[in-house]
């Protein structure tokens, strides 16, 4: 099984990317591509831009690698309890290619903040939407307290009680 895996911001730190990353490689067997939206920079989506650029060779790029993938695992950070930008702008430019940007995949949706709602947010549009988009949603987690819950050096959630949910929810990628 090849998984997808970003996190949806541009921080070069990233927690969703972090968390995306442990995530996918819970299951076994699988081929984990780990994307970083920085390498699918756009400029800002508008009718008018896509009018005098077409349809840039990012969102190209990065709807081939949805559709070369068995599974896609997205971790969702949150700006105002809504999606980020750089997220934003890289949807609406692939969905200009193929509304279905996510093209009949199973997937994973997490969220991740440093605060005590873990991006909830953000992950409940998500949770709402992506079957208008394609996505076929297997599971979805929200890990509250970032810092306090996930060991960035280990790379990997502080307690085995989040251990354990991770495993549950990745298993239904399985």
């Amino acid at each position: 099984m090849k998984i997808i895996a970003f996190g949806a911001s541009s921080s070069r730190h990233s927690i969703n990317k972090q968390l995306a990353n442990y995530a996918a490689h819970l299951v076994t067997g699988a081929e984990v591509e780990l994307l970083d939206l920085n390498d699918f920079e756009l400029p800002l989506f508008s009718e008018d831009k896509e009018k005098e650029i077409g349809q840039p060779d990012a969102a190209k790029a990065f709807y081939a690698k949805l559709g070369n993938a068995d599974a896609i695992v997205i971790s969702f950070a949150e700006h105002n309890g809504s999606y980020t930008a750089a997220y934003k702008n890289l949807f609406d430019w692939t969905s200009r290619i193929n509304m279905k940007v996510f093209q009949g995949k199973p997937m994973v949706l997490l969220a991740t903040s440093p605060g005590p709602a873990g991006a909830a947010s953000v992950l409940s549009s998500a949770m709402n939407s992506m079957g208008y988009f394609g996505g076929v949603i297997k599971s979805q987690l929200s890990l509250p307290a970032f810092y306090d819950n996930f060991d960035v050096e280990a790379g990997q959630p502080t307690q085995p009680e989040w251990q354990e949910k991770f495993n549950a929810v990745m298993a239904k990628l399985a």
